[in-house]
């Protein structure tokens, strides 16, 4: 995978733990209100997986912003 790649999906990782902890969730709070793995929900925190438009969406919802704030700090 080519480095910006990587450093888009470490920075929507980023934007989505700092969201997460700003509502006070766990991983695994989070992770099952999306009905994912924690497992997976630190993997897409890290950057090391890209989560799919249909559970961008689903955060995006559960934090009330737009599917676009999540790339941006």
């Amino acid at each position: 995978m080519p480095r910006k790649n990587n450093r888009t999906l470490e920075k929507l990782g980023t934007k989505i733990r700092k969201l997460r902890k700003n509502t006070k969730l766990t991983q695994e709070e989070l992770a099952g209100d999306l009905d994912i793995s924690r497992v997976y929900m630190g993997y897409i925190e890290q950057g090391r997986e890209s989560p799919s438009l249909k559970l961008l969406m689903k955060m995006a919802r559960k934090f009330k912003v737009k599917v676009e704030d999540l790339f941006h700090r």
